[in-house]
């Protein structure tokens, strides 16, 4: 994907198989415009505000959503939502939990950082491919958003 500026779907994802199962998903689902992939929580902020190495990204031209996984290098996940969500500009991104943590404390959090939706990746490939379906096409599709 050449230009970030139009990213649509940003997925933070540190496990290659499981961002390439994401990919797959999205795909399969006709959903694959505009999609990026890092690795960890320090690239994933910097391409949401538009430093490092993503500085000459327009800044104004936020993802549509944000599958963002918990435990993460670097910056884990439930930082990255912290610092998207109390950033008056970022904060209206809407930012998914796709996570393999079903700990109640990782799901109380991350609801209290003002994540948007928690979801426990399915381990099967055909159940992984329904969810990312549906995520896509209530985020991208009939979810209204500010623009």
């Amino acid at each position: 994907m050449e230009n970030r500026s139009e990213v649509e779907i940003l997925i933070v994802e540190d496990n290659p198989h499981d961002a390439e199962m994401a990919l797959r998903a999205l795909k399969k689902n006709k959903l694959t415009n505009n999609v990026l992939v890092v690795h960890d929580g320090e690239e994933a902020l910097d391409f949401v505000f538009a430093r490092g190495k993503f500085a000459s990204r327009q800044k104004s031209q936020r993802p549509k959503i944000i599958l963002l996984d918990l435990k993460l290098p670097k910056i884990d996940g439930l930082e990255v939502l912290k610092e998207i969500k109390s950033n008056p500009e970022t904060k209206v991104i809407p930012v998914i939990m796709l996570t393999s943590s079903k700990e109640e404390s990782d799901l109380v959090k991350s609801y209290e950082l003002g994540v948007n939706s928690y979801i426990v990746k399915p381990v099967d490939f055909d159940k992984f491919v329904e969810a990312i379906r549906e995520i896509g096409f209530y985020w991208l599709l009939l979810n209204q958003q500010k623009i």
